[in-house]
């Protein structure tokens, strides 16, 4: 049922802009300030001229997103996630490369809503309409059977408030409008970007459920998302972006495990019975080939050794006559790897501490 999303060498680069320089006056006309367009948009020009410097917001990005699995669209804030789901949707046009949906570009295909259903911004609505007439009108634009506003309200959790005012709904109820929005047309391929945002603990189980299930359908589904414990509960693969370019696509566990987990604790953790005898088995495994540190400032604390599993050490313990208290393997989490791996890409940082 589902269609597979294809990204190649996808590039989107924002043209200067002119920004107001501070010896303008506020009485300028609107034109000549930072709605204006400039022409000439080398990146290594000057900003004296008061134009900001053109941006690269997607660089020659590549991937492919599969039917039948949900797909995790991860990376740092102003990474370019907001702006690939959009160029994949025909809100934005590239500046080079493509992005097709079943080999076809999205605006190339009838009935939008039939193929591909999104919920980019839970904002994006008319606050003077109910949520019943917004449905409506999509429905009837897109060649929706009418029937269908009614089951995915239902299905949302909105039935009871599908004739009240948008503009009086709560955020989770917004999110829940949006993803309705998206089931309207039954559509092979859904895009959600940042879906869980304003959901209540039951609100996120139930989204999580119902991509779950989506995914199991058949159909392809691609989630952005900010949340590394929604991701480790809800996707089967991963596409990790940062500042634009790709940094992986591959399945959760896969990205998972490429993290070393520097500093995390990653490895074994091992605890003596007699804490003074750590030193003593430290040194033995550190005799066959492990990295042994401790995982606390204490000198007789627990032990992380790494290079080695926790069937060889508990068989060189054994042999050394030292009785264990602890013997746990800890491996690397997604929020492990993530940190690690996009830690270059990280746009904006923490230079000092405000006082």
């Amino acid at each position: 049922m589902g269609l597979v999303i294809e990204a190649h060498e996808l590039t989107k680069r924002y043209g200067r802009r002119r920004t107001l320089g501070r010896r303008r006056t506020l009485g300028r006309a609107a034109s000549e300030v930072s709605s204006c367009e400039d022409r000439a948009t080398p990146e290594s020009s000057s900003r004296e001229d008061g134009a900001a410097p053109a941006r690269l917001a997607v660089d020659r990005l590549g991937f492919t997103v599969r039917a039948g699995r949900v797909t995790g669209f991860l990376g740092p804030n102003g990474a370019g996630k907001s702006t690939t789901l959009r160029l994949i949707l025909g809100l934005d046009e590239p500046t080079s490369g493509t992005v097709t949906v079943g080999g076809r570009r999205f605006r190339d295909l009838p009935r939008g809503l039939r193929h591909v259903g999104a919920l980019l911004d839970a904002h994006d609505v008319h606050g003077g309409r109910t949520a019943e007439g917004h449905l409506a009108a999509l429905a009837r634009t897109n060649g929706i059977p009418r029937r269908r506003v009614g089951e995915v309200l239902g299905e949302v959790g909105l039935a009871e408030a599908a004739r009240r005012r948008i503009g009086g709904y709560s955020l989770g109820m917004k999110q829940r409008l949006g993803i309705a929005a998206a089931l309207l047309g039954d559509p092979p391929v859904l895009l959600f970007d940042e879906p869980v945002n304003g959901l209540d603990p039951e609100g996120v189980l139930w989204a999580r459920g119902l991509f779950r299930r989506l995914a199991a359908e058949g159909r392809t589904v691609f989630v952005s998302s900010h949340l590394m414990s929604e991701m480790e509960h809800t996707a089967d693969d991963l596409v990790v972006i940062g500042r634009g370019r790709l940094i992986a696509a591959e399945s959760l566990a896969d990205f998972a495990s490429r993290g070393t987990g520097a500093g995390t604790g990653r490895g074994v953790t091992v605890r003596t019975a007699d804490p003074a005898a750590g030193p003593g088995l430290a040194a033995v495994l550190m005799r066959a080939g492990a990295t042994v540190r401790p995982q606390e400032a204490a000198a007789d604390g627990p032990l992380v050794v790494t290079g080695m599993g926790a069937d060889r050490i508990g068989v060189l313990a054994f042999r050394h006559g030292t009785p264990l208290a602890e013997l746990a393997s800890r491996g690397s989490s997604l929020e492990d790897a993530f940190m690690e791996l996009t830690a270059d890409s990280v746009e904006y940082r923490r230079t000092g501490r405000a006082r």
